[in-house]
């Protein structure tokens, strides 16, 4: 059962040309993300994956490889997979932040886990809410900070073919007259009845997301998404305050002490969380559970991960009670916006709805 062999290497995806997410952030056409293998002595490999991007976790892939194949990997070899906490306690005490790279090791061994005891790995997080298991994890098609007609375009594409929630990007421009005008056409070609909410990515001012909050409003916009800076929590708070949408905290949540000052300061009455983010599945529910204490409710967001950090999402989603998709849909589509697989059977997606894989481990191959 000892750890044997720890490996990280390069994986590229190819984002389909009329999908790219173009937000305040940039655009992300190319996933360079990093593929974890964690070997047992009984030859089972635990697969994890760190879709690292600089602008948003400042994590770089020749960065994360290095980092683990020098520092992360050699701190895991020989140890017993199932000691989870006390490892993940080494890797903090070890390396400072880096919270996907760590975060891409814990799903490996949260992997080889379920491989061992032949169970899927909600089975090692709770087990899986009866209402996720009948319907599946409710999703939202992302749509980029593009021109009116052509977002426009995109949202009833994908509205046809069954998704019932939109999110748009927002904030990439000098004025938000412009972002207003794409919800506009957004929310002509997709009805009245279907949800929409926006993300800025922290592009705006404090003064700009109130100016645009007025507006979205009469869109009926169901969700303002990070509307400023990181970091700002007072800024945020004054725009939940001013704005008369509700917000959702993102880039502002990466640890429990971030999660902890936006509950203080009444900044988001939302919290979008994920794995990466947060270094792994077992702090994401951790801060859930913080969040759900402070009476706020929580989604799982998006790096466009590929399938392997998606299954590891969708698990963790199906069993933490506070990660509410059916209330606000979740954001683990990567796969759907990648030209080409990375596993070798693809994960059970119908229309706007995702099921987490039933299969030990987390349910994914990888050639």
């Amino acid at each position: 059962m000892p750890i044997t062999a720890v490996h990280a290497e390069p994986i590229a995806g190819t984002v389909q040309p009329d999908l790219a997410i173009i937000s305040s952030l940039g655009a992300h056409v190319v996933g360079n993300y990093v593929l974890v293998r964690i070997r047992d002595d009984a030859g089972r490999v635990g697969l994890g994956e760190a879709s690292v991007t600089s602008v948003w976790s400042g994590e770089t892939q020749a960065g994360v490889i290095a980092l683990i194949q020098e520092e992360l990997g050699p701190l895991l070899t020989g140890a017993d997979p199932f000691d989870i906490e006390w490892i993940s306690r080494q890797m903090d005490r070890k390396v400072f932040a880096n919270s996907f790279a760590k975060g891409a090791l814990e799903m490996a061994l949260l992997d080889l886990q379920g491989q061992t005891l032949g169970v899927p790995m909600y089975k090692l997080l709770g087990g899986k809410d009866t209402e996720v298991a009948a319907k599946g994890i409710r999703l939202k098609f992302v749509i980029g900070a593009v021109e009116a007609e052509l977002a426009a375009e995109r949202a009833r594409r994908m509205v046809e073919r069954g998704w019932k929630a939109i999110k748009v990007k927002i904030g990439r421009h000098e004025h938000p007259r412009i972002d207003v005008e794409r919800l506009k056409a957004v929310r002509e070609a997709i009805g009245p009845d279907t949800w929409l909410s926006v993300d800025a990515n922290g592009g705006y001012t404090v003064e700009q997301a109130v100016w645009v909050a007025s507006r979205l409003e009469a869109l009926n916009v169901a969700l303002f998404e990070q509307p400023t800076r990181r970091g700002d929590h007072v800024g945020m708070a004054e725009v939940r305050r001013r704005g008369g949408i509700p917000i959702m905290a993102d880039e502002s949540i990466f640890t429990p002490q971030d999660a902890l000052a936006v509950i203080r300061h009444q900044a988001a009455d939302v919290f979008s969380l994920y794995p990466g983010k947060h270094g792994g599945v077992r702090p994401t529910q951790q801060i859930a559970k913080l969040a759900e204490a402070a009476g706020i409710p929580c989604t799982i967001g998006s790096n466009l991960e590929r399938e392997v950090a998606t299954a590891a999402m969708a698990h963790v989603t199906a069993c933490t009670a506070n990660l509410q998709c059916e209330r606000f849909p979740g954001d683990l589509i990567g796969p759907v916006y990648f030209t080409r697989p990375l596993s070798t059977h693809a994960l059970r997606y119908e229309a706007d709805r995702l099921w987490p894989p039933e299969a030990p481990g987390l349910g994914v191959q990888v050639d």
